[in-house]
């Protein structure tokens, strides 16, 4: 019985890690969603400031405006070149969970295959035991029932070799 307690115990902590790697892969999808939703921003926030001050470009501006704009510009490109960084971590660790996720739903699914085996073997085993105290109770069955028509003397019917008990 402790091997299938052991058994039990180690199907128990796999799937607890296997929760955690659940969770684990559940919050770093929601990470690098966040990412690219951030580098997604930052990308229409450059669009529209270069359409708006391109327009004010065309009308009128100074060398100084100019210099602000590229600069400014520079540190959204910056900015963006950063998120798209942690979009690509992001993205290594959402793949790097779901890989310790799939060798733990593995593991999982090992450790029930085990217990099923060992289930189905002592299902086996007992089964054979039933058969042979069953053939075990035929073959007394049948041997009294011989012993008894051909002997004719009641005390040593049931003895395999005729011999009376003491």
């Amino acid at each position: 019985m402790s091997r299938h307690h052991a058994l039990a115990l180690a199907l128990e902590h796999a799937e607890k890690q296997r929760d955690e790697a659940v969770s684990t892969c559940q919050r770093a999808a929601a990470q690098l969603e966040n990412a690219e939703r951030q580098a997604t921003q930052l990308e229409d926030y450059r669009r529209e400031y270069q359409q708006r001050w391109g327009e004010q470009f065309k009308r009128q501006g100074t060398m100084d405006i100019l210099r602000c704009y590229q600069d400014f510009v520079g540190r959204i490109n910056q900015a963006i070149e950063q998120q798209q960084g942690a979009v690509e971590q992001g993205r290594r660790q959402v793949e790097w969970a779901r890989g310790v996720l799939a060798e733990r739903e593995m593991r999982v699914a090992s450790i029930r295959k085990l217990i099923e085996r060992r289930v189905a073997e002592q299902a086996m085993t007992q089964q054979r035991r039933d058969q042979k105290a069953t053939d075990e109770q035929a073959a007394r069955v049948a041997w009294s029932q011989r012993s008894g028509s051909g002997s004719g003397s009641g005390s040593d019917a049931g003895t395999p070799s005729g011999l009376a008990l003491a």
